[in-house]
């Protein structure tokens, strides 16, 4: 078990408005509330947070106008640059103690290669080379392939607990009776909720114009867990943030909870394994890794290995809002958080894969590195 440097509980006091990016447009509009919310959302409630406490005024830093000290220049940067503060993961956390002796664990979606079916029995897809018989244009080297004795519909919305994601990293069998998972519904629940446009500049309404919209209320003993990096010990050690749209209060508190994470040792001598990503995923080609050749060899932190499969979910699109800038976000097509890739013939120092667990997958773009995206867990392929 790795204990981040920094980790923090995110416990709203008030439902949270999580959108995605699915802008209102005719009366009677409905806003989806996006559960797991994209980390960038924990990023700027943090970061602005962290510049609140040093007495920063936010629009002067967004200018490009605030004097930070030593520190907290090189922890934050500019908007234009952000420095090494990075938001290593973000996701849900339930606590399994009392509230007098709270035991926070981390909570997963459910990986893309598992399948749970009605009667709660989970199979694992497994890596099958095709007979040569077959045509198909899937372009790797194996198929990701569900073998059950029965067909059926599988069940959404489940969140693997710790003990659920250590069986899973081991590749051992998950089952409902020993907690390996819980329904959405056991950790939030949503709110709908009625507004009306107003009138730019008048605070008069705009006559026709109702929507309704999505609010998240997480259950009792369930907050977001955040892991940064990078923070120079500058990270807030309680009080309040402003955390969603409409910036609704939330309680920030340090914390041990932290992700299971695999023997990568032995996982080198294996030479193969599996990646999971826990944040969507912004890949310069698509849904292939960044650093692929054309041989489909993926090269990583001196390493390499070769990409044999991948379980994905249909792509998502990204966008978000520019708080500093005050404009959307450019939209970007993303891989979702729960794709699970294949590797084997691994060459090179497993010390490759602890920087990969790190650092995440490799992402030019230092704004959207700093913000989360691009984190990945690593398991065994049994």
């Amino acid at each position: 078990m790795h204990t981040p440097a920094d980790a923090l509980l995110i416990e709203p006091l008030d439902v949270l408005i999580l959108r995605g990016n699915k802008l209102f447009a005719d009366a009677g509009s409905h806003g989806e509330a996006l559960m797991p919310p994209w980390p960038s959302v924990a990023a700027g409630a943090v970061r602005s947070r962290m510049l609140a406490d040093a007495g920063i005024d936010p629009a002067a830093f967004a200018r490009g106008e605030a004097r930070l000290d030593a520190a907290l220049t090189s922890c934050l940067g500019s908007v234009a640059k952000p420095g090494t503060f990075r938001i290593a993961h973000f996701g849900l956390a339930r606590n399994t103690g009392s509230d007098q002796a709270p035991r926070f664990e981390a909570l997963l979606p459910l990986p893309a290669d598992l399948s749970i079916d009605q009667a709660e029995c989970a199979t694992a897809l497994q890596p099958t080379t095709l007979n040569t018989a077959l045509s198909s244009s899937y372009p790797l080297p194996q198929v990701p392939t569900l073998r059950q004795s029965e067909a059926g519909k599988p069940k959404g919305g489940l969140w693997l607990t710790a003990a659920g994601i250590a069986a899973w990293q081991k590749g051992a069998p998950l089952d409902a009776q020993q907690g390996h998972w819980v329904p959405s519904s056991a950790l939030w629940k949503l709110d709908s909720r009625l507004g009306i446009a107003l009138q730019a500049g008048l605070n008069t309404v705009v006559e026709g114009q109702l929507y309704t919209s999505e609010a998240v209320a997480l259950r009792n003993k369930v907050a977001l867990l955040v892991h940064v990096r990078g923070a120079a010990g500058r990270l807030p050690k309680g009080g309040l943030l402003r955390f969603g749209g409409d910036g609704h209060a939330a309680r920030i508190q340090p914390t041990d909870c932290a992700l299971p994470t695999p023997n990568t040792t032995a996982l080198g001598g294996q030479r193969r394994f599996r990646l999971l990503l826990t944040s969507p995923g912004l890949f310069p080609d698509g849904w292939r890794l960044p650093g692929m050749d054309s041989e489909g060899r993926w090269h990583f932190h001196g390493a390499s290995a070769r990409l044999a499969c991948a379980a994905l979910p249909r792509l998502e699109t990204l966008s978000g809002w520019d708080l500093a800038r005050r404009q959307p976000k450019l939209a970007l097509r993303a891989v979702p958080t729960g794709s699970v890739y294949w590797l084997d013939d691994f060459q090179g120092d497993p010390a490759a894969l602890d920087a990969l667990q790190r650092d995440g997958l490799p992402q030019p773009d230092a704004t959207r590195r700093a913000e989360g995206f691009n984190a990945c867990l690593l398991a065994h392929w049994n």
